[in-house]
Order: C-alpha cells, then structure tokens, then sequence
C-alpha cells in the first residue's frame, strides 16, 4: 500500500487500541511499532500490553503495565528493549504458538533491576507449570565453532526460532556481522528472575530458560535466577560473555550447559535440585562439550567456573532421588571446561570424564586445559569417573581418581553431604546454602580456596579478595561465603518454593 494508505491504516489501529485496556504492540515483519498509552515512552501505567512479532524500534517496559509476549518475540536491526525495575513479563502458550524472547546480532536488552525491585519473567498461566513458555535467547556476533549453510563461525540456535529474516542467527561470517567480536554488547540483564520457562521444539533442540548464543563479553549478566526450568536453566553456546551470581532452582534438565567453544567465565554459581524432577536425556549440574561431535573445531570450549555449589539430589547416601539423574559434572566431547573452588554434593556421580565420543577429554586433563582444582566432592555415590578412549597416561577409573585426589590439585573427597555443613541444603521450600563458620569438620569449605592457579593470571573478572576486608583473600568453596555480602547476595531478590 502507499505511504498515505500505510499512515491511514496505523492512524486507524491507535485509535482503535487506544479506547480500551489492552494493549498491543505487534508488527508481524512490518519496521512499525505503535506507540501506546503505557508504553513505550510516557509516563501512563496500568496497562495490559501484549508484545508480538519483530519489534523494529527502541521499545521501554515501564513498571506498573502488564507485558504479555505471544508467539516468539524478536527485538532487530540493533534496536533496545529498555525493562525498567519491578517489571513483569508473562510468555503466554497456546498450542504450537510458545512464547520467547530473542535479542538479535546488534540489538539489545537493557534490563537493569535492583535487589529490591527484580524484574520478572514469567508464565502467564494462573496455575505456572515449568515448560509453559520458551524463555529468553540473546545472540551476539562472538565467536563460536559451528558453521551453517557452509559459512564458518555462523550457527543457527536451536528451538526452532530462526525465520526467514535469520533472526535466529549468532556468530558470523554474513553480512551481519562479517567477522567474529569478541567484545560484543548484547546488553544488560541484571537482577532477574526467569520462571517456568524451556520448551521441547524437537528432541534435543530446545528453547531454554537463558540461551546464550555466540554473546559477548560486553554483555553483563549477573544475578540471575532461573526456577522451574523445563530443559536448561542456563546454556551458552560459544562466546565469550562473563557471569557472576547465577541460580539455577529446581531445574528439569541441565543447570549449566557449555558447547561450541564457550569461553567465558562465571563466578558464584549455586544449584538447587529437585530429587524427584530430572529428564529423560539425564539430568546434571554442569554438561560441557566441545561440540556434538567431540571434534578439535576451534575456538575451543574453556569456560571457566568458580564457586559453585551444586546439591544434587541425594541428601544422605541411601536416598535415590529420581534415577534420571547422572552426574554433578559431565565433562565430555573434547571440552576443556575448569571449575574451581566448588562443592558438588549428593549426585550420583560426582565429576565424570566422559570420551565415548571424539577426540579424548582425557588428554585436556593430562595437557592442563581442563583443570579441577580446589573442588569438594561428598555425598556421592561414585566420585569420581571416565569412560571411553584412554588418555596418555590416564586410562582407567582408578588413575583419574589418583589424579583427581593428587595433593596439588587440594580437592577433597566428604563420605556425606552432611559433612560439608551447610545450613539447609536440601529445604528445597526454604533452602539455606551457607556454610557454618567456625571449625566443625569444613575446614576445606571455609579456607580451601585460592585464585593461584596459573589460569587466574592477568585476569580481572573474578573477585578474589573478600569485599568487606579487601586485604584478606577469597578462600571459600562453593558459591556461598559463612558471613560478609558474599553471604547474602542469593538472598531478597529471589524466590524459591513452589512447584
């Protein structure tokens, strides 16, 4: 249609929208956005906005409206979604018609709560169940080993949400973004709770709760909760975004996920498990891969964690739990993920080396890449394994554990969960993770952690001396510190109980 008959149309659709309580934002691949009382812009609040299609202008979320995403969501062509704290966003579900969130290449999120005031995404349903909507996808231009259609470094994310515009896509090679940045900026999400979210698309191509995909690491993510997850909590395919303060509660599948040459690091990381909910795939804390085929693509898989509590599911030895689930760490495909200064408890198995498939994740251990140290592991029914193709000088179940138990590395091997002595780990209505202080038998949880490793040189990203005293070093395991604001940062903002 004319330029007049288009500005009849959109003149026509305020007015017909703007005589009644709900409101909507939705363009269906046209570049409009129609700005409405309550959004985007003024002051006006109590409204029911209901965000659709491909968002192609610089959109506020102001408190005090209610948001409603129908269908997948896709802010474009480099355009901001400003959240203001206090805002609640509900992913609506019908049929085949899942509701997501995608930041495209170029595009941002700024959304910026407090810990008074966390912004919200949640399920629309008046009765939430986990898998009610899709969740929230960013995609930068930073690196990732994938190719797609025979371009290098290009990836298609999964969960069926790319389109015929390729809003789908992250990482480079097209004319989007021709070459990788490793410093892309994707935003802001800070303060956040992600509820009831994961959608199945296909088997094993899932929406999940926070998709990262190819994020850089001008991005900021940190503090963070994921509840009710029905695949991942957390999943990043390569990149190079950092994270601090992240949850994962009551998670289906996988709490934290690392393909495709993920590089970033992430510091104070705690999860929750449910003993009674895992999946069909085989639930875990952490799974990382180099990618699907165990292959030496590069850039390589090099996450770094530290400080992460991981309760699985088993509170004494003698309780089952759910029997999907595997492990605290599956660490396969030729990764070579590291944690550090963490606490895996009541799992299964506690750390497994897995090299059924490619190259073996084993020479990533002999060779220093993947590095575990400083690591608690109790509780667990088996501690430590590896299957698969032997390494060069580790090759069976008992060498791994002589290395994994070798004083340099200052991992320690508890017979329960209960001899790491937190508080309330497995109150899965009220749980507290903090450690006891003082000296009852944690003297590893409470002073045997350190930033010494080679790995830690020249790095700025992760704290490592105590806020309140900042002469004195960070020498606590697991993502809870026994008093000071390393003590308390999982608190207030969140929320846990419920289904």
């Amino acid at each position: 249609m004319g330029n007049m008959k288009k500005y009849i149309f959109y003149m026509a659709a305020f007015a017909a929208i703007s005589t009644t309580a709900c409101r909507k934002i939705e363009t269906d691949g046209e570049p409009i956005i129609i700005e409405v009382p309550g959004g985007g812009g003024n002051g006006n609040t109590g409204q029911t906005i209901t965000l659709s299609g491909r968002i192609d202008a610089d959109t506020t979320l102001r408190k005090g409206n209610t948001y409603i995403l129908k269908g997948l969501v896709y802010m474009v062509n480099g355009k901001t979604m400003t959240i203001e704290p206090g805002v609640t966003v509900k992913g609506s579900y019908a049929g085949s018609d899942v509701a997501a969130l995608i930041i495209t290449r170029g595009a941002k999120i700024m959304a910026q709560g407090t810990a008074d005031e966390p912004i919200i995404f949640t399920s629309s349903s008046p009765n939430p169940q986990s898998g009610d909507w899709g969740g929230i996808v960013l995609c930068g231009k930073a690196p990732i080993n994938t190719a797609y259609l025979g371009t290098n470094g290009l990836y298609q994310v999964e969960g069926g949400i790319d389109n015929a515009q390729g809003d789908g896509l992250a990482g480079s090679g097209d004319a989007v973004a021709p070459a990788p940045v490793a410093g892309d900026n994707s935003g802001v999400l800070s303060y956040v709770r992600i509820e009831y979210a994961g959608y199945a698309f296909q088997p094993d191509k899932e929406i999940n709760s926070l998709t990262m995909a190819a994020v850089g690491s001008g991005t900021t993510i940190d503090h963070i909760q994921v509840a009710y997850a029905k695949d991942d909590a957390f999943e990043w395919f390569g990149g190079t975004v950092n994270c601090k303060y992240l949850i994962a509660y009551k998670t289906l599948d996988d709490d934290f996920d690392t393909d495709n040459g993920f590089s970033g690091k992430v510091q104070f990381g705690l999860i929750i498990r449910d003993s009674l909910l895992a999946d069909g795939s085989r639930s875990e804390a952490f799974e990382s891969d180099n990618n699907s085929s165990g292959s030496t693509a590069t850039p390589k898989t090099t996450a770094i964690f530290s400080n992460v509590t991981a309760i699985g599911p088993r509170s004494t030895t003698s309780n089952v739990g759910n029997p999907l689930f595997r492990g605290g760490a599956h660490i396969r495909r030729n990764t070579g993920i590291s944690i550090f200064n963490s606490i895996i408890m009541g799992w299964p198995v506690g750390i497994e080396i897995d090299a059924t498939t490619g190259t073996s994740t084993m020479l990533n251990v002999e060779d220093s890449t993947l590095r575990l140290r400083n690591v608690t592991l109790a509780g667990n029914a088996v501690n430590t394994k590896f299957s698969g193709t032997p390494g060069a000088t580790i090759t069976t179940d008992a060498e791994f554990a002589t290395w994994f138990t070798n004083s340099f590395y200052n991992n320690d091997i508890l017979t329960n969960a209960s001899d790491v002595k937190l508080i309330q780990p497995f109150n899965y209505l009220t749980p507290d993770p903090t450690p006891f202080a003082g000296n009852n038998g944690n003297a590893k949880v409470l002073n045997g952690g350190g930033f010494t490793d080679p790995k830690f040189t020249g790095d700025d990203f992760f704290i490592k001396k105590l806020p309140e005293d900042g002469t004195k070093d960070l020498t606590f395991r697991g993502a809870i510190a026994p008093a000071g604001p390393l003590s308390s940062w999982w608190k207030g903002w969140t929320k846990f109980g419920g289904n």
